[in-house]
């Protein structure tokens, strides 16, 4: 029996160093962020990345979403009901494009890179202060969509 119980607490000590403490996984922002630093949106090849019709509806109607509400955040109007109503409109698209888009392995890869930033702006927005800088992150996002995927007539807003 003490046998038994001196073997299962080394278990339980590695268990401990497996999992780490309880605080890193509370905070899961600050390694996505050292993540994307490191990791920049590329070219395939000198040109950009092919599109599908699902992508460019879902990145369309999220450039549609910020140009409605550019001007009263631009103004300082834009009440923190409205950011709440903006990124529920935009995780919408997300969840759609995630959920029926059909890339290329590569491709696809890309674009999560540049949705991780749209989802960084989505909780600025639903954040209690900063919520402005959700909305810049997002108009920057969408401007790197246009830099590195094909998406015909795509244009970039207007800051």
């Amino acid at each position: 029996m003490i046998f038994l119980t001196k073997s299962i607490i080394p278990a339980v000590v590695m268990l401990g160093f497996v999992l780490g403490p309880p605080a890193l996984a509370a905070e899961p922002h600050a390694h996505h962020e050292s993540t994307t630093t490191t990791i920049q949106l590329r070219l395939d090849h000198g040109k950009k990345w092919l599109t599908d019709d699902v992508l460019r509806r879902g990145m369309s109607e999220i450039r549609l979403a910020m140009t409605q509400s550019l001007t009263p955040i631009h103004d300082n109007v834009f009440t923190p009901t409205q950011y709440e109503a903006l990124a529920t409109r935009i995780q919408t698209q997300i969840d759609y494009v995630v959920g029926n888009c059909k890339l290329p392995e590569e491709a696809d890869q890309q674009l999560h890179l540049l949705l991780e930033q749209i989802i960084d702006g989505i909780a600025y927005m639903r954040a209690g202060t900063d919520k402005n800088k959700g909305a810049v992150k997002v108009v920057g996002a969408l401007t790197q969509y246009g830099k590195y995927f094909d998406h015909v007539g795509w244009q970039p807003l207007e800051n």
